[in-house]
């Protein structure tokens, strides 16, 4: 069975990018993957800063970098900041690239956002993604924005529009497809 993280770059009560996670979760779990839902603050992390490495390394950066090296999906949900990268994100992603499990190296991984914009947050998941490839990270193709986000998910935490629909549907279907663990 196909092994899928999904995280999100918000942990903000009522986040419309932990919708899009769960959504995302569940349709990944409804093909057949077996899902676990992150969520970063649990897995707190100062700053990043070498002064801090070797010994001052939070115990959350290796065990995230573990989580992701064991994944064959990762899934991630991220606002966009200032056309960015939340520094949540950011700060993660760093952690994380210090540690040497092959994080980057097994999973494909696909992301998405959901913006008050009506572009839906692409400009700031394509930080994202130049990000994620030149860690070496494989990305699905699809590039999954959602807004405005007021309107955009039903009470079930789903996405409204048609299009999204598809959106979500075909990124999941290239998540399983380009993934390397076995159905």
């Amino acid at each position: 069975m196909k092994t899928a993280l999904t995280l999100s770059g918000s942990i903000r009560t009522g986040s419309y990018n932990v919708i899009l996670q769960h959504h995302v979760g569940r349709k990944l779990r409804e093909a057949g993957c077996e899902v676990t839902d992150l969520d970063l603050a649990d897995f707190p992390m100062p700053i990043f800063n070498e002064d801090l490495e070797p010994g001052n390394v939070p115990e959350a950066a290796p065990r995230l970098a573990q989580l992701f090296a064991a994944a064959d999906i990762v899934f991630i949900a991220s606002p966009e900041n200032n056309s960015g990268t939340t520094a949540l994100l950011k700060n993660t992603i760093d952690w994380v690239s210090r540690q040497r499990y092959g994080q980057w190296r097994h999973a494909v991984f696909g992301i998405g956002a959901v913006s008050s914009g009506k572009y839906g947050g692409v400009v700031g998941i394509q930080h994202l993604r130049d990000s994620l490839s030149k860690l070496g990270a494989l990305l699905a193709p699809t590039l999954l924005g959602i807004g405005p986000a007021e309107g955009a998910f039903d009470e079930n935490g789903d996405p409204v529009e048609p299009g999204a629909q598809h959106k979500v549907d075909q990124l999941v279907r290239e998540l399983t497809h380009f993934s390397r663990g076995g159905i």
